[in-house]
């Protein structure tokens, strides 16, 4: 992994956490049962304690001599560092700093040398969709990890199929749908990449805050993340990956910080190589650091109980949803696929926009509902859940719960209770 490192202050890093404190329980507001994770997880306390001990200190990054600059400069960089050893970043990778997953993935399609074909599937977030060439493959949404496996094989070999040459192709998938939570076969998927000699992204922004994420392990080559869904403030996300196409492409911003040397005339600019070639600019301090701490804490964190935990709730959320008579979940996949903690869902007759209104105003309970940002997969999928119930009256939006590290099983059971009440 690439980064430069400043050297070591006296004050201890901006992410360290004092151990009598509880750094994985999250911030909330008394009342009010969040069950919206999928779309913005609260935030961490680890990441609220690093913010707000870094926050004396802050000043300039990269731009400075004085005490406080030296040590937001370090801070920066070690966050970069603690961020990629989080994903097992490997040598070579450069670790950048972006706003969210959206953004990351912008700069990566910005970064593809001439030529690329990108292919994906049609049940991608539009941050996995928009960016891409209009040349780019879309594959239909498959019934299952294995038929995924399959239709990427077949396509590449298509791809390949009497060419003489060897163009890039870059594969991006998703690691757990923001619609449904089913999780996608990342190191599968990345095998039959690297047997065509494609690359493979990977939108991690929903997979990330669920289970352990290793680009090292599951041979992918670039992963995009949001600190916002991970337990961090907004404005921080990452792009995580191989230096090559990185530093090969004009910068994603042209500005201070993205150079090595700017002369008297406007075309004589030496731009900079690894990470702070794409990060023109003052960088969000703060954001990175918040999102390393939550990188540390989640790391020194019994993971395995943590995803137990998770899916004793999901279960308990699935199955109260599937005893409701008027309530059909929606799912691309069978019904015991592999899920992070994301149940999306409609209520026959009912208006999703209203039934979500309600369950704010009269039960305190937030939830997410429309199309996700997944118009395709999300339209597919209440399609699909209308011939599969036989429900005609369900509606054109769906309804969303989602849950984290700080959902508890009275949060499930409310939201059920007032589900039935609605119905």
């Amino acid at each position: 992994m690439t980064v430069t490192l400043v050297p070591s202050l006296t004050p201890p890093p901006a992410w360290t956490v004092p151990a009598s404190s509880r750094p994985l329980d999250v911030l909330g507001v008394p009342g009010q049962i969040n069950l919206d994770y999928a779309a913005s997880a609260p935030c961490a306390r680890a990441a609220a304690d690093a913010v707000a001990e870094l926050l004396p200190w802050y000043a300039s990054v990269h731009r400075g001599a004085g005490a406080l600059s030296r040590r937001c400069t370090l801070a920066y960089e070690r966050a970069r560092q603690t961020v990629g050893d989080f994903f097992g970043a490997r040598a070579g990778d450069h670790v950048v700093f972006t706003r969210n997953t959206t953004d990351a993935l912008n700069l990566l399609a910005r970064t593809l040398p001439a030529g690329t074909t990108v292919v994906t599937f049609a049940g991608e977030h539009h941050a996995n969709l928009l960016p891409w060439p209009r040349a780019s493959v879309r594959l239909p949404v498959p019934a299952g990890p294995a038929e995924a496996i399959r239709a990427l094989d077949a396509a590449l070999t298509e791809l390949r199929r009497g060419a003489t040459a060897r163009p890039p192709v870059l594969v991006a998938v998703t690691g757990a749908s923001n619609v449904t939570g089913e999780r996608w076969p990342v190191a599968e998927l990345a095998w039959v990449a690297r047997r065509h000699g494609a690359r493979i992204a990977v939108d991690a922004a929903q997979l990330a805050p669920h289970a352990p994420v290793d680009v090292a392990a599951l041979d992918v080559d670039y992963l995009a993340v949001s600190g916002h869904k991970l337990y961090a403030p907004f404005g921080a996300g990452v792009l995580l990956g191989r230096g090559d196409w990185l530093d090969a492409a004009p910068p994603y911003l042209a500005g201070g910080g993205a150079t090595s040397h700017v002369g008297a005339a406007t075309h004589d600019v030496r731009w900079a190589t690894g990470p702070a070639r794409h990060e023109a600019g003052t960088p969000n301090l703060l954001g990175a650091v918040a999102l390393a701490s939550v990188c540390a804490a989640l790391d020194g964190a019994d993971r395995v109980a943590l995803h137990a935990r998770e899916q004793a709730l999901l279960a308990r959320l699935r199955d109260g949803l599937a005893a409701l008579p008027h309530v059909v979940e929606l799912r691309a996949f069978g019904p015991d696929a592999p899920r992070v903690g994301i149940a999306s869902f409609v209520l026959a007759g009912r208006d999703s926009t209203e039934v979500a209104a309600e369950l704010a105003a009269r039960h305190g309970i937030g939830v997410r509902d429309g199309l996700f940002c997944a118009h395709p997969l999300a339209r597919r999928l209440l399609n699909e859940a209308a011939a599969r119930s036989g429900h005609p009256d369900l509606p054109p939006t769906a309804l969303r719960a989602s849950i984290g590290l700080g959902s508890t099983p009275e949060h499930v059971e409310s939201l059920l209770t007032a589900l039935a009440e609605l119905g």
